[in-house]
């Protein structure tokens, strides 16, 4: 299936790997144009030098231009991080067409244990830094009549997890200001906004999640691995390809009717039927 949205620009937060990186390179593999951002640069350049070489294959074989692959290593969070990424030499200014918004989690552990600088942190990182992105790019996109955001949060939005708190709650703010956002005057211009949900993928979180797990219960970490995958319907983890294929799709032309909804991809493990 064409996805409609060759040449257009995307900003990928959070893109180094894990599930920005999947999202990037599912973009990449649809001919967009991407800014990758996240804070090291090392592991930032590994993941550029990626993405083109796939760009430079996909140009090859199908003859049609390659797609630019920008890199921005900077905190997202602060002002001066977000305008790097917009001020980047080659970008699209705010011009951007798709925004993919990403954060780290919070650190997983006991309410009691964090400060007022902790919850202020997890908030800033994980609702605050999306909407400041939103902010910035969504007019632009209903001034041209088209724009994809698409929100990276967590499952635990949708089924709280006991020692991730600080995602639990700030995740649940960006969810709420999306979903009034969304069903506001941009989705008849063009710009839908939608949010992926992830379940247990195999990223480095997981494996922090499950180590954290390990350090409270005292249990092996390799049996804490596998009976949490034994809890899942599909009893696996998801792929980072799996979930950018999800994205791609949230930004193609075809799903312009779908807007302010939350996707869950856990591999069937929330039992609730809505």
């Amino acid at each position: 299936m064409d996805l409609g949205i060759q040449g257009k620009w995307a900003l990928v937060c959070g893109a180094s790997k894990g599930l920005g990186f999947g999202c990037a390179k599912a973009l990449v593999q649809e001919g967009v144009h991407v800014v990758i951002n996240a804070r090291t640069d090392g592991p930032l350049q590994e993941a550029a030098a990626q993405l083109r070489a796939i760009s430079a294959e996909r140009a090859r074989v199908s003859g049609q231009p390659a797609a630019q692959v920008l890199a921005v290593a900077c905190d997202i969070t602060s002002a001066e991080g977000r305008a790097a990424v917009f001020s980047v030499a080659g970008g699209p200014g705010r011009d951007f067409d798709i925004l993919v918004t990403n954060a780290g989690g919070p650190p997983p552990g006991d309410f009691r244990d964090w400060d007022r600088d902790a919850w202020i942190k997890a908030v800033d990182a994980n609702m605050l830094t999306p909407i400041e992105l939103i902010k910035a790019t969504v007019d632009g996109m209903a001034a041209r009549g088209f724009g994809r955001i698409v929100n990276i949060t967590s499952s635990a939005v949708k089924a709280p997890i006991d020692i991730l708190g600080l995602s639990n709650g700030a995740r649940s703010g960006l969810t709420g200001f999306v979903a009034g956002l969304a069903r506001s005057g941009i989705a008849a211009q063009g710009v839908t906004i939608n949010s992926i949900l992830p379940g247990k993928f195999d990223t480095d979180r997981l494996a922090a999640t499950h180590q954290a797990a390990a350090t409270k219960t005292g249990k092996d970490l390799a049996a804490i691995r596998q009976s949490q995958a034994a809890q899942i319907p599909a009893k696996r983890f998801g792929t980072a390809e799996e979930f950018g294929a999800i994205c791609a799709f949230l930004c193609s032309v075809q799903a312009g009717y779908m807007t302010g909804q939350n996707i869950l991809p856990d591999g069937g493990l929330y039992p609730g039927t809505y």
